[in-house]
């Protein structure tokens, strides 16, 4: 008699820990951790088939508050350690957790190579253009001119984008949330984790002890919806509060209209597609910014392409194939060896 194996259904309770979440109050990750949370237990990876690995930063603690294998590594190394993760153990669903100071500062170079190989691991980095944990210097990410603890002149340096890092970097996924907007939080991370490969979220949070109000253009409830677009592909690139404002085409360059003015019409805003290979218009659309312009957030590209993970775990099997020697006891058995 045949039996049918019972899917489990969790909750996000079964992904909490019991360690007490250590971040000031009012800080945006405890949004970003909650979304997790759910998104986890609606995909439905078990707790035991997750591992969580963060760097260090104020961001990289959500490592301890998740019910799932963790590892809290060392500043910037977060994703060395979660391509080794992955690809030890592909079967394991492997979340980088990590900050905008560990991911692109010291962690930069790692990130570009995790990037560019296409590990099947989801990256959450957490963008608050600040230094939180270390109190108060800027960031690779903060802006041009900003005053903090290590520039009281205000900062002479141009900030990193992540989205133009991740696309550059041959990126197949790139997503961003604003950590007060948890609908669209949980719907990215949601894509994300069912991506095959690395997928980039940008989560835009606030730090509200060091550089409080950073989005506040973009969060504040009564200009939210005017402010930022929801990109879901398939779907046409309409925002506003009441839903009448898109994006159109003029020339090369990406345009905000009214529907309804000047003879615009629903059907003249663009249909957003996340799978194209061609990154010119995502790559516009990442990188748009106010005040005439919306900032971009839900999944921005989603492309399928082969993971480093899978290739490896192909090589291999071809190889040992192949190969008199398939395993480690084959390799000893197959040394000169003498009995004492």
């Amino acid at each position: 008699m045949e039996t049918k194996e019972l899917k489990i259904q969790y909750t996000a309770k079964d992904f909490k820990s019991d360690q007490y979440v250590r971040w000031c109050p009012g800080c945006g990750d405890y949004a970003v951790l909650s979304s997790l949370q759910k998104v986890m237990a609606d995909v439905g990876v078990p707790p035991h088939e997750t591992a969580i690995i963060s760097g260090i930063g104020c961001s990289s603690r959500l490592s301890y508050y998740m019910s799932s294998y963790g590892f809290h590594t060392i500043h910037g190394r977060g994703a060395a350690i979660a391509t080794g993760v992955k690809v030890a153990n592909p079967k394991l669903s492997v979340w980088q957790i990590t900050g905008d100071g560990d991911c692109l500062a010291i962690g930069g170079n790692h990130f570009i190579h995790s990037v560019r190989r296409n590990i099947d691991i989801n990256v959450l980095l957490f963008n608050n253009q600040i230094y939180g944990l270390t109190k108060g210097q800027y960031s690779p990410t903060t802006q041009k001119g900003y005053v903090t603890k290590s520039s009281p002149f205000g900062t002479v340096e141009r900030p990193f984008r992540p989205a133009e890092l991740t696309i550059g970097a041959r990126g197949t996924f790139f997503g961003r949330l604003l950590d007060v907007d948890l609908k669209n939080a949980q719907m990215t991370m949601t894509a994300a984790a069912n991506h095959k490969g690395t997928s980039i979220v940008e989560c835009l949070v606030n730090c509200v002890i060091f550089n409080d109000g950073a989005h506040s253009w973009l969060s504040e409830k009564e200009f939210r919806a005017d402010r930022t677009i929801v990109l879901e592909h398939g779907k046409r690139m309409i925002f506003g509060k009441d839903q009448n404002k898109g994006l159109v085409l003029d020339g090369f360059n990406l345009k905000v209209v009214t529907i309804g003015e000047n003879g615009v019409t629903e059907d003249d805003i663009l249909i957003h597609d996340a799978t194209s290979e061609d990154t010119t218009l995502q790559m516009k659309l990442a990188l748009m910014q106010g005040p005439e312009m919306p900032i971009a957030l839900g999944v921005i590209r989603d492309v399928a392409d082969e993971t480093y993970d899978e290739a490896v775990t192909k090589q291999i099997e071809e190889v040992q194939a192949k190969a008199k020697i398939k395993t480690f006891d084959d390799l000893i058995d197959s040394c000169e060896q003498w009995e004492m």
